[in-house]
C-alpha cells in the first residue's frame, strides 16, 4: 500500500486533484489518501502522528498543484515541520531512509508552459523537494503530471489522466 499525501488549499473546486482523488479511492488497498488540508485545516500539524505515518509506509505520493512555479506552502510547511532532525536525518534520522518518493502535480498552465527553455521545467521545480528527500536517504521514483488545468480540460481527458496516474503506481 501506498501513501498519498494530497496537499491542495481547494480540492473541493479542483478539477484535477478532485478527480484523481476520486480514482485512487477506487483502489482502497493500493492506496491511503492523507489530505493535509482536510486533517488540519489552520496547518497545526501533529508532528508525532504524521511521523508514525510516513515510518507505515514504504512509498509516498505527494499529490499537489504547481502555483507560481511553486507547491502548496502546506507542504513546504509539512516538510519542514514533519522531517525533523534525528528522525528524518541527523543521528538516528534513518526513518525516511530507503522509502521510495513520487509526486503527481498539475499545473494550470500548458506544458510550452514548462519547456526546457530558461531551465523551467516541472522537474527543475522540485530540485528542491528532491534534494531534500535524497538527503533523508529516500529514492526519487515518479513524477506524474498534468498539464493546463486553467484552460477548462473536459472531464474525459482528466480522467484519462487520472487512470493513468493510478496505472502508474499500483503494483
Amino acid at each position: 500500500m501506498k501513501l498519498v499525501i494530497v496537499t491542495h488549499p481547494a480540492l473541493h473546486a479542483s478539477s484535477v486533484n478532485k478527480l484523481w482523488v476520486q480514482e485512487l479511492k477506487k483502489h482502497p488497498s493500493s492506496f491511503h489518501i492523507h489530505e493535509l488540508y482536510k486533517e488540519y485545516p489552520n496547518l497545526d500539524f501533529d508532528i508525532n502522528t504524521e511521523q508514525k505515518l510516513l515510518s507505515n509506509y514504504n512509498e509516498i505520493i505527494f499529490q499537489f498543484p504547481i502555483h507560481w512555479y511553486s507547491t502548496p506552502f502546506a507542504l513546504k510547511k509539512y516538510i519542514d515541520e514533519v522531517f525533523t532532525y534525528g528522525w528524518a536525518f541527523g543521528p538516528e534520522g534513518n526513518h525516511l531512509k530507503g522509502k521510495k518518493i513520487s509526486f503527481a502535480v498539475s499545473t494550470g498552465g500548458l506544458e510550452g508552459s514548462y519547456e526546457a527553455k530558461d531551465s523551467i521545467t516541472i522537474s527543475n521545480l522540485l530540485n528542491d523537494f528532491k534534494l531534500s528527500f535524497q538527503y533523508c536517504g529516500c529514492e526519487f521514483k515518479h513524477l506524474h503530471i498534468f498539464y493546463g488545468a486553467m484552460y477548462s480540460p473536459s472531464t474525459t481527458v482528466i480522467s484519462s489522466n487520472a487512470k493513468k496516474y493510478v496505472a502508474t503506481f499500483l503494483d
